[in-house]
């Protein structure tokens, strides 16, 4: 249907939430996916299910906010397969909620070199990769947060900010070598980043601020970011897709 049958693709952040569901999607349209996490059980979870369901994935353990690894991840994926077309970024933490003039160092520094450097890293080794298998897509994950502020959380709006930046830079350098490159904007989506480290009351909160008046759930985030990285979406490269349930147009 999508016509990606027997392309080789990464997932970063795959053993849970969005990754885990972009990977699912990708390998039931018969794509070999490379399922990446330091979660290692979360990582062998997602591909135990995509093996059940006929699919075929590897995992590799890697931590994205290191350029060595991103190398390494893209290194193990040529050799195993021999090609790399389709990458999605998705890998990122929230990090401290605290307001700008108290915000704690160290989480500015590992929120940006999760949520930011990580995706730089990762297209830095991806496209090389892509240019030598004749073509992709990229689709690296930012928020509605990349185009609006919030309180308490300058780490993560500034890193999903710089993501759109590098998304659009990285598009107009490879347009015209069949590397497409976009970036998606999910709100606050029905995940273990959420759920686990907020209270119900706070949830019920978040969904309240979506004029469609839920949390949006993985699974529709993955049908945009499969979308993206298949030849249906040919004509576009360099965009920003919100899935938000209305959020950005308040």
């Amino acid at each position: 249907m999508y016509g990606l049958e027997n392309k080789v693709a990464i997932v970063t952040g795959g053993g849970s939430g969005i990754g885990r569901a972009v990977a699912k999607l990708y390998a039931a349209n018969q794509i070999k996916v490379v399922v990446t996490d330091i979660d290692e059980d979360g990582g062998n979870e997602t591909v135990s299910m995509i093996e059940k369901d006929g699919g075929e994935s590897v995992f590799i353990k890697s931590d994205i906010s290191s350029a060595d690894d991103n190398k390494m991840l893209v290194d193990k994926t040529m050799e195993k397969f021999g090609s790399l077309h389709i990458a999605c970024n998705n890998a990122g933490i929230g990090g401290p909620l605290e307001m700008t003039g108290e915000y704690p160092i160290d989480g500015w520094d590992k929120v940006i070199a999760v949520n930011l450097s990580g995706v730089f890293y990762g297209m830095r080794y991806q496209i090389p990769a892509i240019l030598k298998s004749g073509g992709g897509s990229i689709v690296n994950m930012a928020s509605i947060l990349a185009k609006v502020g919030t309180k308490n959380s300058p780490a993560y709006a500034a890193a999903k900010h710089g993501v759109i930046g590098l998304t659009e830079t990285s598009a107009l350098e490879y347009a015209d070598q069949n590397i497409r490159i976009n970036a998606v904007g999910p709100g606050y989506i029905n995940t273990p980043l959420l759920t686990k480290n907020l209270p119900d009351e706070t949830l019920k909160s978040l969904a309240s601020l979506h004029p469609i008046g839920r949390l949006g759930e993985s699974e529709e985030v993955a049908e945009l970011v499969l979308w993206l990285s298949s030849p249906k979406a040919s004509f576009v490269t360099g965009a920003y897709y919100p899935v938000d349930g209305g959020y950005l147009a308040q």
